[in-house]
């Protein structure tokens, strides 16, 4: 069996079109809009020979790969490596990376420590670490809106709501980044945030023990989770971990993407300080946009057909959310930011089983950061050019200097 990418190497399926891009290559993952909307063009599914691996763009033919638990499968890795043939470099993530029945059992636990209820009772928290945020950076005016917004309040908010002890915000920040870049091709991109882990994981491991955890928050409750029978004590820290994986990195990236749109869209931003309740929907919009988490994989399960295509099993399938997202077909004018758009139905989150966790979260998160900003400062104005980061999953800015007024 020919394999490539730590995946069986399939041939072009009937009917669909192939096309020879790279799409880790770092040119297009800092400036994905035309890569979308090429994939897009060419089909609901498309061929890339480099990988032999298929991908969608489409809104209607994702949804339906994404959400398909059965047919598409996230156990095999949601990256280009096929789990069922090649051991990935940490244990897969026991929520994200695993099928039903596995997964009800964790799913089940997190949905319960991550209640509307819990997430209400840290709104108060998020307010006020944002409000005091903004207000040491109104006094500085010019600010590197990435490092000193985006990951500043996403480290201060998040990982206390966690229960962590010890928060270190590169470390943190530099973990999610990893984690997402490791969903990627063996390029220099990988290459490059791999060499950070003998440094990282095991710090991100021991955070994740029981002990070096608050006794209250999201860590000591799914340890309590484990107490009960419901997990075993190994299966608790994995599950501390992805959130700390999955929760710090794509926050960051969605905060800052939606600062940006706000500095290159003025007159929204006024719209946000007309009415603040805009708060929610604005970041909704931004992630809709920008789409932080730009590709997840599926791997099918068995011999199945989507949009018309037969596929053979263990078929890769890049499910291209950022494409999705900016569907003509879905949206009316994809490209603008309009934060006052009907945004139900966006795949920023996910859709289906696998959708995410902890999504409430983040939206409180961005709710309580945009509306202090839509209080106390008057416009968000660029102090030179955003220079976007370049990951194989994330997109994400490295640097964004603002002046806030």
């Amino acid at each position: 069996m020919a394999m490539i990418e730590g995946h069986r190497a399939i041939a072009p399926p009937k009917g669909v079109a192939v096309w020879d891009v790279d799409p880790y290559d770092p040119a297009i993952l800092a400036d994905p809009v035309e890569y979308y909307a090429e994939l897009r063009r060419r089909g609901p599914l498309v061929f890339i020979p480099r990988y032999a691996i298929l991908a969608c763009g489409r809104y209607e033919v994702t949804k339906e790969v994404f959400s398909d638990h059965q047919r598409f499968v996230s156990s095999r890795g949601v990256g280009l490596t096929d789990f069922s043939l090649e051991t990935p470099w940490r244990p897969p993530s026991i929520i994200l990376e695993v099928d039903p029945p596995d997964h009800g059992k964790t799913r089940r636990v997190m949905a319960r420590v991550m209640s509307p209820g819990a997430v209400a009772r840290l709104r108060a928290t998020f307010e006020a670490t944002a409000e005091a945020l903004v207000d040491r950076l109104l006094a500085k005016r010019e600010v590197e809106a990435v490092a000193e917004i985006a990951e500043a309040f996403s480290v201060a908010a998040f990982p206390p709501a966690v229960g962590l002890r010890n928060i270190d915000q590169r470390a943190l920040v530099d973990y999610g980044a990893m984690v997402f870049n490791a969903l990627g091709p063996d390029n220099a991109l990988r290459r490059n945030a791999m060499a950070k882990a003998p440094n990282i994981v095991p710090w991100i491991t021991e955070q994740c023990q029981r002990t070096n955890l608050h006794a209250e928050g999201f860590g000591a409750e799914i340890y309590a989770a484990a107490d009960a029978g419901d997990l075993t004590e190994q299966e608790a820290g994995l599950l501390v971990r992805s959130l700390l994986s999955a929760g710090v990195d794509t926050t960051v990236t969605g905060i800052g993407s939606a600062l940006w749109a706000f500095a290159q869209n003025p007159a929204q931003f006024e719209r946000l300080r007309a009415d603040p309740k805009l708060a929610r929907n604005a970041f909704e919009e931004a992630l809709r946009l920008t789409s932080p988490v730009h590709t997840f994989c599926r791997t099918t399960a068995a011999n199945t057909a989507v949009a018309g295509v037969e596929l053979e099993e263990g078929s890769k399938i890049l499910c291209v959310l950022g494409a999705a997202n900016l569907d003509p077909q879905q949206w009316e004018n994809p490209d603008s930011f309009d934060i006052g758009r009907r945004t139900v139905g966006h795949l920023a989150f996910g859709v289906g089983i696998h959708a995410c966790v902890g999504q409430n979260i983040a939206r409180a998160e961005g709710e309580a950061l945009f509306t202090a900003l839509a209080k106390k400062v008057r416009s968000i104005t660029p102090a030179g050019a955003a220079v976007w980061r370049p990951n194989n999953a994330i997109h994400a800015l490295d640097r964004l200097p603002l002046t806030l007024h």
